[in-house]
């Protein structure tokens, strides 16, 4: 998904969208988003390959902008590793209402799950960078945990109104549990897998 989909605006038109909108510092100008989608792809990019220590000249230079480019659109790494965060939480967001619209209810939320811990396996340091910088209770971090829960109380009130999973889970729950595959350093992508498939299993009636 590309940065311009992804810090769109939100709206309530449909009950597949989200209501809460998130932290977006995205400019309104044409040619400074052209930039700014540049750097924040740039830096996704170079944080996935070598960590979120990755010199701001080497972000640039990806995006192929002078570093005073950058600094204009972010004054400290800390703006960009928001700009990135919310980037990666709105997909996440995004693909919950996706997958509400073309599968059904439980498949919706068992792709849903799948694909969130694929996505903290990849984000665990950006997010403990930035929990150190701005603290674990800020608000930024408030407003991204309020729309992941929204996209995904949705998947499960499908999930249950359809009786595809037991009635008395709740969203917290099951996202502790997901959240745990991932905490371990030494957990691999396959074996990631296979625990979470003993919590969709634990999910059913």
């Amino acid at each position: 998904m590309s940065t311009t989909e992804s810090t769109g605006q939100a709206t309530t038109e449909s009950p597949t969208t989200q209501s809460t909108q998130l932290p977006n510092t995205r400019p309104a100008r044409a040619d400074a988003r052209r930039n700014y989608d540049l750097l924040v792809a740039a830096a996704r990019e170079a944080f996935a390959e070598h960590g979120t220590d990755t010199s701001l000249e080497e972000i640039a230079r990806r995006a192929g902008v002078g570093i005073g480019t950058l600094y204009r659109r972010f004054p400290s790494r800390t703006a960009l590793l928001e700009a990135v965060y919310v980037d990666e939480i709105q997909s996440v967001c995004d693909r919950a209402y996706g997958f509400a619209d073309q599968l059904d209810p439980y498949d919706a939320l068992a792709a849903w799950l799948r694909s969130f811990v694929g996505y903290n396996v990849s984000k665990k340091t950006l997010a403990g960078e930035l929990t150190a910088a701005l603290g674990k209770e800020s608000e930024f971090f408030k407003v991204c945990k309020l729309n992941v829960r929204e996209a995904g109380d949705l998947l499960l009130a499908r999930a249950k109104e359809a009786g595809a999973i037991r009635p008395e889970l709740e969203l917290m729950d099951i996202l502790q549990l997901v959240g745990g595959i991932t905490m371990s350093r030494t957990v691999d992508p396959v074996q990631a897998e296979r625990m979470l498939d003993i919590v969709l299993a634990g999910l059913k009636p």
